[in-house]
């Protein structure tokens, strides 16, 4: 389970920080990332982070946000800075969780939480 926090509204320029956490029976996770979804627009990759802490971003997102983790924690930060409107959208959480008792990573997503963007 992928539970995320800290969305909320902001103006144009401020700061947010979102974070997630898994939980259950993980045994390990691989890599971890951000996604978001605006009205009537596909869901877009923002930033992801293996387990290592190789990052990439979206081009959109670079300079202005920054992904990080806590492995002992499972847990995904995303820091956004300078945000605009077009930063308006429902951020999801992702994850490739290997459970106990099995061989392989599975994706997990979170349920979404809602930034807005606006003066």
């Amino acid at each position: 389970q992928l539970v995320e926090s800290g969305g909320g509204l902001v103006h144009p320029g401020g700061s947010l920080s979102l974070s997630c956490v898994a939980s259950g029976s993980i045994v390990s996770i691989n890599t971890m990332g951000w996604y978001r979804q605006a009205p009537g627009k596909q869901r877009e990759l923002v930033a992801r982070i293996t387990r290592g802490g190789s990052t990439n971003y979206a081009d959109s997102v670079k300079a202005r946000f920054t992904i990080s983790r806590d492995n002992g924690q499972n847990t995904v930060y995303l820091q956004m800075s300078s945000l605009a409107p077009e930063d308006t959208a429902v951020y999801y959480c992702n994850a490739d969780i290997k459970p106990l008792g099995s061989s392989y990573y599975y994706v997990h997503w979170g349920q979404g939480t809602q930034v807005t963007v606006s003066a």
